[in-house]
């Protein structure tokens, strides 16, 4: 079985690099500055366990999808309509895609240009690219993925990898849920620039936190997705399963001067809200500031 890897950042490098490392066939489709390190030395897999150099195919070329079974898609939410069209043009008939991707969205975006079977995973890893092919894992790495004829064979071969992986009941509840938990904290830690467990500390950004997931469970449930969970536990939740040192993606892209998801998380909160009809104040505010800051260091770049 042949793996393409459609975004060689902290996400697809750590479920590409521990396919790998258990010896499949995985190629990585990047920026020229992650491609050209693995090419050279191989991907380095850093984790609290062990730091290896991985040897694994890479290129910035699209075509290189184009022999594989499975493509997992990692780019930002605001690549995918582009990545759908180029993957379209060299995937084979019988290829799976996957989303492994922040928002609720993605799956359908690719559903609209690929033929090929689409299913989409909610994924669990904190992980960040700590230089060019140098990938820096600080814990969890599993996946929640939806069923479909080929969902349970894939998820035996992930699991063999190391990559604890479950069939989700109901993959829309659980990519919403996972929706949520990143409008609660990844625009926080990217304006207040701290790590989780600092945040956990101050009283006023937790009480932001649990701000932000009720207006995010309300437009939820206009859209028939309802959850067990309130606030107050959706936040103690984050608290208990992402490392404490971990900055948000979001906080990581604007420390990088890079554009993040910042539109696709709590912008689509706010989006979703104005058509259902349910004012989102703390989500749009969080969305404004991101958005500022993003183009305060663009603006420096």
């Amino acid at each position: 079985m042949r793996f393409a890897v459609l975004g060689a950042g902290a996400v697809g490098c750590y479920f590409g690099g521990m396919l790998a490392l258990h010896g499949h066939d995985v190629v990585f489709i990047g920026r020229p500055v992650h491609v050209g390190a693995i090419r050279d030395h191989g991907l380095r897999i850093q984790t609290r366990t062990f730091d290896k150099f991985v040897p694994a195919d890479a290129s910035t070329d699209i075509g290189a999808a184009r022999s594989a079974d499975v493509v997992f898609v990692c780019v930002k939410s605001g690549d995918t309509a582009d990545a759908a069209r180029a993957l379209s043009r060299v995937l084979a008939p019988n290829a799976l895609v996957i989303s492994l991707q922040n928002g609720v969205d993605n799956a359908a975006l690719l559903r609209a240009e690929i033929a090929s079977p689409v299913i989409c995973a909610a994924v669990y890893v904190a992980s960040e690219m700590a230089g060019p092919g140098h990938l820096l894992h600080h814990g969890r790495g599993d996946l929640a993925m939806e069923a479909s004829a080929s969902s349970e064979s894939l998820a035996q071969v992930l699991r063999t990898s190391g990559i604890p992986t479950r069939i989700a009941d109901d993959v829309r509840a659980t990519l919403w849920y996972k929706f949520v938990l990143n409008c609660a904290y990844n625009a926080i830690s990217a304006i207040v620039q701290l790590p989780l467990g600092e945040m956990s500390h101050r009283d006023a950004l937790r009480e932001t936190m649990r701000a932000a997931v009720a207006e995010c469970i309300a437009v939820a449930a206009a859209e028939g997705v309802h959850f067990a969970d309130g606030p107050a536990a959706i936040v103690e939740q984050i608290e208990a399963t992402i490392p404490p040192g971990q900055y948000s993606s979001t906080a990581q892209d604007l420390a990088r001067g890079r554009r993040g998801e910042i539109d696709y998380l709590n912008g689509a909160v706010v989006r979703r809200g104005r058509a259902a009809g349910i004012d989102t104040p703390v989500n749009r505010t969080l969305h404004l500031l991101v958005k500022m800051l993003e183009a305060k260091t663009a603006a420096h770049a």
